[in-house]
C-alpha cells in the first residue's frame, strides 16, 4: 500500500534543500561573527587632595572582557588644572592590583580597568578621576591576554622614556594602556599611549600607527617628566591581545587618528576627537566597533617621525576616553561608543610646538564571517 505524504510537509522538505545548500556554500550566513561593546563607569573618585600624591579608581566588566578603557579628570578652573594629571590607564588583575612585575604575558581574561590621577605642587578639592571600561563580547575574541613591558625612567628633568608591549604572534591587538610610578614625583606622568607596530617602518614602536592602518600588533607608552627627578621612576606599557586559542584569522582592526596643533598657552587645555568608520553599503555593512583608544601630548608628526615630547615638561594629559563625536564621555551602561577623545592641558609654563593626538582602535567583524580556523 502506498502511503501518501502530506503536501505541506513535502513542500517544506523541498524548500529546505536549497537553504541547506546555501548554508554550505556561504557558511557565514549560518555562522555569522558577532561582537558588541558596552561601557561601564562607576563615576568620579575625588582626589588627590594633597600635593605630590595619587588616587586610583576602577571600572569593571560584569559581562565580556576588557578590550581597553579610558579616564577623565575634573580640575576645577584651568589654573588649578596645572596640577592635576593622568598617572595611568591600565588593565588590572582585580579592582586594585596592577601588573608591574616581570615583563611578558601577565594576565588572562581580564575584566578590570584601572585609572590613576596624580597631583603636582598645585591641588584643589575639585580634583577627581573617572575610569571607563570597554567590555567586549565576541564569538571570535573569546579570551584575552595582557602583555606588559616596562622601562626605568624618565629621571632627568625635561625628558621622556618610551616603551612598547607587543602581542604574541598570531594574536590580535585589541587595546592597550600606559602607567608611570611613583605619584610622589609630581611632574612624572604618561604623556602618550597609542597603537603601533613592532616593525622597522614604525621604528619598532617609536612611530605611532597612522590613520587607516590596519592590524597594529603593539602598544606604546611614553613617560614624561618636568623638573622632578627620582631614581625609582618607571614607565609601563600594556597591550591587550586576543587569546592564544582564539581563531582571529580574517577579522581585522583599523586605526583612526587625528592631530591638532596646540595647546600652547600656560594654564589652558584642548581636546581632539576621532571616530570609527560609519556603516557602509546596506548589502555589506561595516561592523566597526570601538574597542580602545589612545592619546598624546606631543611635539607633532607622531605617525611619520619618532615620538617627541611637547614643548614643556609640564604639559600633561587630563583625559583619554570613549564618547561621542562632540567629545562627551560615554555614560555607564551605554553601548557601541562611536568616538575617542584626548584632552591635553598645558601646565604653568607656555608650551611651544605642542600637539594634541588621538587614536581610535576599531574592530571589524564583518570580514571574518565564516573564516574561523
Amino acid at each position: 500500500m502506498t502511503t501518501k505524504r502530506p503536501l505541506r510537509a513535502a513542500t517544506l522538505a523541498k524548500a529546505a534543500i536549497p537553504g541547506a545548500l546555501l548554508a554550505l556554500a556561504v557558511p557565514h550566513l549560518a555562522y555569522a561573527d558577532t561582537a558588541s561593546v558596552t561601557v561601564t563607569s562607576p563615576g568620579a573618585t575625588i582626589g588627590p587632595g594633597t600635593p605630590f600624591t595619587g588616587v586610583s579608581s576602577h571600572a569593571d566588566c560584569a559581562d565580556g572582557l576588557v578590550s581597553g578603557g579610558g579616564i577623565t579628570q575634573t580640575t576645577g578652573d584651568d589654573r588649578a588644572g596645572n596640577g592635576n594629571h593622568v598617572m595611568g590607564v591600565a588593565p588590572g588583575a582585580d579592582d586594585l592590583s596592577e601588573f608591574t612585575g616581570t615583563p611578558g604575558v601577565v594576565g588572562q581574561d581580564v575584566t578590570h580597568w584601572l585609572a590613576f590621577g596624580g597631583s603636582g605642587s598645585n591641588y584643589s578639592p575639585d580634583f577627581s578621576t573617572t575610569p571607563y571600561a570597554l567590555c567586549l563580547s565576541s564569538n571570535r575574541v573569546r579570551h584575552t591576554q595582557v602583555v606588559m613591558n616596562k622601562i626605568a625612567g624618565p629621571t632627568v628633568s625635561q625628558t621622556a622614556k618610551l616603551v612598547t608591549a607587543t602581542c604574541p604572534t598570531g594574536t590580535l591587538l585589541i587595546g592597550g594602556g600606559a602607567r608611570t610610578t611613583p605619584a610622589s614625583v609630581g611632574s612624572l606622568k604618561p604623556i602618550a599611549s597609542f597603537p603601533t607596530f613592532a616593525d622597522a617602518a614604525h621604528d619598532f614602536g617609536k612611530k605611532a600607527a597612522a590613520d587607516g592602518e590596519t592590524d597594529p600588533d603593539s602598544w606604546t607608552a611614553v613617560g614624561g617628566i618636568g623638573g622632578g627627578r627620582d631614581a625609582g621612576n618607571t614607565t609601563y606599557a600594556y597591550a591587550i591581545c586576543s587569546g592564544a586559542g582564539d581563531h582571529v584569522k580574517g577579522i581585522t582592526t583599523k586605526v583612526r587618528f587625528s592631530e591638532l596643533s596646540g595647546p600652547t598657552v600656560a594654564g589652558t587645555h584642548q581636546t581632539a576627537t576621532v571616530g570609527c568608520d560609519t556603516p557602509g553599503d546596506w548589502r555589506r555593512p561595516n561592523e566597526w566597533h570601538l574597542v580602545s583608544g589612545g592619546a598624546a601630548a606631543s611635539g607633532g608628526n607622531v605617525t611619520t617621525t619618532d615620538f617627541s615630547k611637547a614643548g614643556s615638561g609640564g604639559t600633561h594629559l587630563t583625559g583619554s576616553y570613549p564618547g561621542d563625536a562632540d567629545g562627551t564621555p560615554a555614560a555607564d551602561g551605554s553601548t557601541e561608543p562611536a568616538s575617542w577623545t584626548a584632552s591635553v592641558h598645558v601646565g604653568g609654563s607656555p608650551s611651544p610646538a605642542t600637539y594634541t593626538d588621538v587614536w581610535a582602535l576599531c574592530l571589524d567583524t564583518r570580514h571574518g564571517a565564516g573564516n574561523g580556523r
